[in-house]
């Protein structure tokens, strides 16, 4: 038996459905009992109770002693056939008269009418001997007095203990999302404060979380330290390169020099992957949209075939500014070095901000765009070599800055340009 068509009326938060848990076999007991109780106690003492005045109201009527009456608790008078109502008379509430009036006519010889208007007084109408009757008599001779109060106190008891669970059960699932939320912005480049606390199970993943997040943390710092110093030691022989390549001809050293540059250039590349600054940063409340005018203003003027395509959405929201102003640059840089024009665009929602960086150029084919995103892989079918220098990292950084803000970066096909389409998309 399949249950998926329940998945979607279920909590989507552990909050939810542990609350679910714990409420519904509550109230299903508590109306369970209710059923059967009323059922079987209830009714069947009314049943029981009435009974025994259609008995005393028989006794009253047929003596017709007004000593024996009013032992009996009874008032009789004479009344006349109008006199008598059309309806019986009760209050929609009240579930024992129901049973009450059955009783009364099936057992009631010369029954003619009942009227149960309170919980304090019971009136009928019996026809004996061609005269009517009109007997009053109290209403806890024919049922339990105040039989509301046994589901008052379910009610009430059951909804004290369901709150006491509750807070108890809060506290025990707060610390499971504690848990949560330092993983959640831990994937999103954040270190916040987090101690294990609660159940030992939670404290065991906790403490997990923990040693992973350490261990992260070391590989990134042993990577970077490890590139810095392999950057640091390279620079002096390039610099040493660069004062003997001067004491040679300008016909000599024009293409030797170009290879000292691109040298350069491959170790500031692979410095910066290393780097993760986007990791190291602090996020800042930025406007998005206004970075975005100023890298394509700024891309402009050096003189790169950039143009802003549209720009929706206002607002802040927390992003690491020059993490994003290197992601965006290497997006563009990729799009002017392989086509003749780029364009840009945002769009700020409430959910996600996402930049789309389109180009005229090549693009890369669908098989070949999840290698593409690695790093020091570079596309020869896609991307010619010969049009600019570069390491294969661009694309690889800009996916580690996406990642780093809880989003990631997807490439496609341009539907306007026809090149690449890379889309980067950020949580808000």
């Amino acid at each position: 038996m399949s249950f998926k068509w329940l998945k979607r009326y279920m909590p989507r938060g552990l909050y939810g459905r542990a609350a679910l848990i714990l409420i519904l076999p509550v109230v299903t007991l508590q109306l369970v009992v209710s059923v059967v109780f009323i059922q079987r106690h209830f009714e069947g003492v009314t049943e029981q109770l009435t009974r025994e005045a259609v008995r005393a109201v028989d006794l009253a009527l047929r003596l017709q002693d007004p000593a024996t009456t009013r032992a009996l608790g009874l008032t009789v008078r004479a009344v006349s056939p109008g006199d008598v109502p059309a309806q019986p008379m009760r209050r929609w509430y009240d579930l024992t008269g129901i049973v009450v009036i059955h009783t009364l006519e099936t057992r009631l010889a010369g029954y003619r009418q009942a009227m149960l208007p309170d919980d304090r007084n019971v009136t009928l109408y019996v026809q004996r001997r061609g005269q009517v009757y009109r007997i009053g008599l109290d209403r806890s001779r024919v049922s339990p007095s105040n039989p509301h109060q046994l589901l008052v106190n379910m009610l009430f008891f059951g909804g004290l203990m369901t709150v006491i669970a509750y807070l108890y059960l809060r506290n025990q699932l707060r610390p499971i999302t504690r848990l949560s939320a330092a993983a959640e912005a831990f994937g999103k480049g954040q270190v916040v404060p987090y101690a294990p606390a609660g159940a030992e199970e939670v404290r065991a993943a906790g403490r997990a979380f923990l040693a992973m997040r350490a261990r992260i943390e070391r590989h990134i710092e042993q990577r970077t330290m490890m590139l810095s110093g392999v950057s640091h030691d390279l620079r002096t022989p390039l610099t040493r390169l660069r004062l003997g390549l001067s004491l040679l001809e300008d016909e000599d050293r024009a293409p030797l020099e170009r290879d000292v540059e691109e040298m350069q250039r491959l170790i500031d590349a692979f410095l910066d992957f290393a780097r993760s600054n986007a990791e190291s940063a602090e996020m800042e409340e930025t406007d998005p949209l206004a970075l975005l005018r100023q890298i394509v203003d700024d891309a402009t003027r050096a003189g790169q075939p950039v143009q802003l395509g549209g720009a929706e959405g206002a607002g802040r929201m927390m992003l690491r500014p020059r993490a994003l102003r290197r992601a965006v640059e290497n997006l563009i840089g990729n799009a002017v070095r392989y086509g003749t024009r780029c364009e840009v665009s945002v769009r700020l929602s409430e959910s996600a901000l996402r930049i789309v960086v389109e180009d005229d150029g090549p693009g890369i084919p669908a098989e070949a765009r999840e290698a593409a995103l690695k790093p020091f892989v570079r596309l020869d079918p896609a991307r010619n070599q010969d049009r600019g220098s570069g390491a294969g990292l661009g694309l690889a950084i800009a996916l580690d800055i996406a990642r780093a803000h809880g989003g990631t970066l997807r490439l496609g096909e341009s539907a306007g340009l026809g090149g690449l389409r890379a889309e980067l998309v950020l949580a808000r």
